[in-house]
């Protein structure tokens, strides 16, 4: 993480430089919740742009810009997401469940990408920052300003959605054999 002490907020070099630091972890956020490394350059740049015309309120404590910036990120990712949605996709029907099928042992990257992308736009963001920031339940609580219990039920939640979307994906491509 960045030091920041002693920095002053009408500083726009060090605050350009700041937000320049961050910029890898933020691809790399951007990337697992978009799951679209193009798209997470567009929500990058996007949550740079906010960030900058924003630069006056960063309140230079230890660590408190960089997480200022990550939260911007993960607020132009869930806007991203949602727009996704709101435009007109085919999507594959799930077939119904078969009982006594096997369950598989580890999934395709491109069906887990396609579980995610199921999910709500809330639950692929804790997604992204348990798995793809590896941020402990601790770090993402203080990151959304959440409870930890309200941070481990949503977890449990989602990793269920996206089980349950992984087993409904593996049953329709079983019936089509």
């Amino acid at each position: 993480m960045i030091e920041l002490a002693g920095v002053q907020p009408r500083d726009d070099d060090r605050v350009a430089e700041l937000l320049l630091a961050g910029v890898p972890e933020a691809h790399r956020l951007a990337s697992w919740i978009l799951r679209d490394p193009i798209g997470a350059e567009d929500a990058v740049q996007e949550a740079l742009l906010r960030a900058w015309n924003r630069r006056r309120s960063i309140r230079f404590e230890a660590g408190e810009p960089h997480r200022w910036f990550m939260r911007i990120v993960v607020n132009v990712c869930r806007d991203e997401l949602r727009r996704r949605r709101r435009q007109p996709v085919a999507t594959v029907e799930l077939a119904a469940e078969t009982p006594g099928q096997p369950a598989r042992a580890a999934a395709d990257p491109e069906d887990l990408g396609r579980a995610i992308g199921r999910l709500k736009e809330d639950e692929q963001v804790l997604l992204g920052l348990r798995f793809g920031r590896d941020l402990t339940v601790p770090q993402i609580a203080a990151q959304l300003a959440l409870p930890e219990g309200t941070v481990k039920s949503r977890l449990h939640y989602a990793l269920e959605h996206v089980r349950a979307a992984l087993d409904a994906e593996r049953r329709a491509e079983e019936q089509k054999r």
